[in-house]
């Protein structure tokens, strides 16, 4: 009886954190599992709507007081974020970086200890997490955010910008 115990609790160890990381729910949204590829579309109040790879690890950390999230956690793989002008401060923060917007649509990748973020359209205030070497993106524009690496504005080549939205069907 006490071993069945012991692996009953062993079990909960191994499940709840895997969910805690799944990409398939996120509080306030409704979700539409999507494929080729496989991604997770999340319509939030307030005009929000995020695309994440399906093994995208995110969660909200933040709400407005109508249930819109304000702030994502993301710490693994990548997201597309379209938020509608005038919808309120929106953030997504990494173990690397925080991306701030208020409209626009944009991506934040989190990868072998490096946060991307693209503008595909209108502006976003990316910083280092600890809110240091604050940058302003324009469309067109990403930044890598690695620890001990400057943070330096690029204009991403047409490849990558290509291979990042071919990850969400774009």
């Amino acid at each position: 009886m006490r071993n069945n115990v012991i692996l009953a609790a062993l079990s909960l160890l191994v499940i709840l954190p895997l969910q805690n990381l799944s990409a398939q729910t996120l509080t306030g949204c409704t979700s539409t599992e999507l494929a080729d590829p496989a991604r997770v579309v999340y319509q939030c109040p307030g005009g929000l709507v995020l695309e994440a790879e399906a093994a995208a690890a995110l969660g909200v950390t933040a709400t407005a007081t109508d249930g819109r999230p304000t702030e994502i956690d993301v710490s693994s793989d990548a997201v597309l974020i379209d938020i509608a002008p005038g919808s309120g401060s929106f953030q997504i923060r990494t173990p690397q970086a925080i991306a701030a917007v208020r409209g626009t649509v944009y991506t934040v990748e989190v990868a072998d200890g490096t946060t991307a973020v693209f503008v595909s359209e209108g502006e976003v205030t990316v910083s280092r997490s600890d809110g240091s070497d604050q940058v302003v993106l324009a469309a067109g524009f990403g930044v890598d955010v690695t620890p001990g690496e400057p943070v330096v504005v690029r204009e991403w080549g047409a490849e990558r910008v290509r291979n990042l939205f071919s990850r969400f069907g774009r």
